[in-house]
């Protein structure tokens, strides 16, 4: 929760505003003079202040304090309040790097209007802070199947080259994952790796974000673009960035110039630029809601993430490497996975792809035995496993007479098995326990024939979906 530090000689001021602050849902602490601040800092960094000028028996008046903090922690908020306000003053504090200037008395909407801002920049900051930090983080791409190593083998192709990457797939898939392994591999590792969450950005402070903003007032803002400026700027579900925006970073991406919200200069940035989305842009260009000239901008080397369905045989590493992960940074049990459990994940849907997996991984970890094998029965019904109430038949095998029901059964079991390996059949002769040659027998009698290769490998479908 934001916690809000409020320094004042004024007993009934602090405690009003600290009043008004709880009100609203924020945390606060309250100092009178400059030995309790630092002493507040000291016991841990707030998220904004909120800093009087002129403060009775202090060593440091409100500008000292302002320097040390900005020196100190340079991305804490500080709102300067005074009650002998003069624009000299306001000067001096925005110079030295205070967010605001509001002179007593105070209006309480205008306060809590600038409060909302300054936490938000707080808020900008600490994530820009994040990004640039884990820009240098491990990536690390786990999988053996067939459409894992045509995925890494076009990731490391774009490497070496300073093209604009457009990475598609549903969510979930791990997009994010690959545009980092594409940065980390790059000549621009030591650069930073900055995330534009389209989606999640108020579409009215969009261009602020991505821009920044200048002000007599304020002075200069940087914002994400400046910020990723020599390394990676990577657009996640860029379908939702609002179509003003679209048209500014369009002229962006011809120049690599652009003008902050308020400013009159052009910025020069040196951004490699890396797009991902789940959507059809086909369909939203028709639709009117993204630019085409932007999309041909972005797409000049399209890269299809594929869904977890595409690589089952992926997912029982994919499974360990989340336990390991989990357990490193959450502290999770470290559990081995049983084969039985491997062969169930493998057999499941998996709609929410990648990270879907680790989610269900997470559950059985929080919620299981701390000890042994995680076994079958562990896994949640609801994402395909195992029914507590014992087994459940659908209503098409139900209602169908004994020998049709056990076909049906028999056609999808195997199917099943098959997409689980790939496609290999000895593979799956070997894990149903079968002769290869009995399998193909009994694959012929049951309809499941061959139809069209996909990644290199056949695949099997009933004959009914291969007519």
């Amino acid at each position: 929760m934001p916690d809000i530090l409020i320094v004042d000689d004024e007993r009934d001021i602090r405690e009003l505003i600290g009043d008004i602050l709880r009100d609203e849902g924020y945390e606060t602490r309250l100092a009178s003079n400059s030995d309790e601040c630092l002493r507040e800092i000291g016991a841990g960094v707030p998220s904004l202040m909120i800093l009087d000028i002129w403060l009775k028996d202090s060593d440091m008046d409100g500008i000292d304090i302002l320097k040390h903090v900005k020196r100190e922690h340079p991305e804490v908020p500080i709102i300067i309040i005074s009650g002998h306000g003069n624009i000299e003053i306001a000067v001096a504090a925005i110079k030295q790097g205070a967010y605001d200037f509001i002179e007593k008395p105070f209006n309480i909407d205008q306060l809590m209007v600038v409060i909302g801002r300054a936490m938000e920049t707080s808020r900008l900051r600490r994530e820009n802070a994040t990004l640039k930090r884990s820009g240098g983080a491990e990536v690390e791409m786990i999988g053996i199947s067939t459409a894992f190593k045509q995925l890494k083998s076009n990731l490391e192709k774009v490497t070496r080259s300073n093209g604009r990457v457009m990475l598609t797939g549903p969510a979930g898939v791990g997009k994010e994952v690959a545009a980092r392994y594409i940065h980390l591999n790059s000549d621009r590792r030591e650069a930073p790796f900055v995330t534009v969450s389209s989606a999640t950005i108020a579409p009215e402070r969009m261009e602020e974000v991505l821009f920044g903003r200048e002000s007599p007032e304020r002075g200069v803002e940087k914002g994400l673009l400046e910020e990723a400026s020599g390394g990676v700027i990577y657009f996640d579900e860029v379908a939702d960035m609002p179509l003003g925006t679209q048209s500014k970073i369009l002229r962006v991406l011809v120049e690599q110039k652009f003008t902050r919200v308020g400013g009159a200069g052009k910025v020069s940035v040196d951004l490699r630029v890396i797009s991902s989305t789940s959507r059809d842009l086909q369909g939203e260009i028709l639709a009117g809601t993204f630019r085409e000239e932007l999309y041909h901008r972005l797409n000049v080397v399209p890269i299809e993430v594929p869904a977890l369905e595409k690589r089952r045989e992926d997912i029982p590493e994919l499974a360990r490497h989340f336990i390991a992960q989990l357990n490193r940074v959450q502290g999770l049990p470290l559990r081995e996975l049983s084969e039985d459990a491997a062969a169930m994940l493998q057999t499941m849907s998996w709609p929410g792809n990648v990270r879907q997996l680790k989610n269900v991984i997470e559950r059985v970890l929080i919620l299981g035995d701390s000890t042994g094998e995680i076994d079958a029965a562990e896994l949640p019904a609801q994402e395909g496993g195992v029914d507590e109430g014992g087994a459940m038949l659908s209503p098409a095998i139900a209602t169908l007479p004994l020998r049709e029901a056990r076909e049906m059964f028999e056609r999808e079991y195997l199917l099943t098995q098959i997409n689980r390996f790939g496609g290999n059949i000895s593979r799956t002769a070997t894990f149903v326990g079968m002769e290869r040659s009995a399998l193909h027998r009994k694959l012929k009698s049951l309809g499941v024939v061959t139809g069209t290769k996909q990644g290199g490998r056949v695949a099997y479908v009933s004959e009914d979906a291969a007519q």
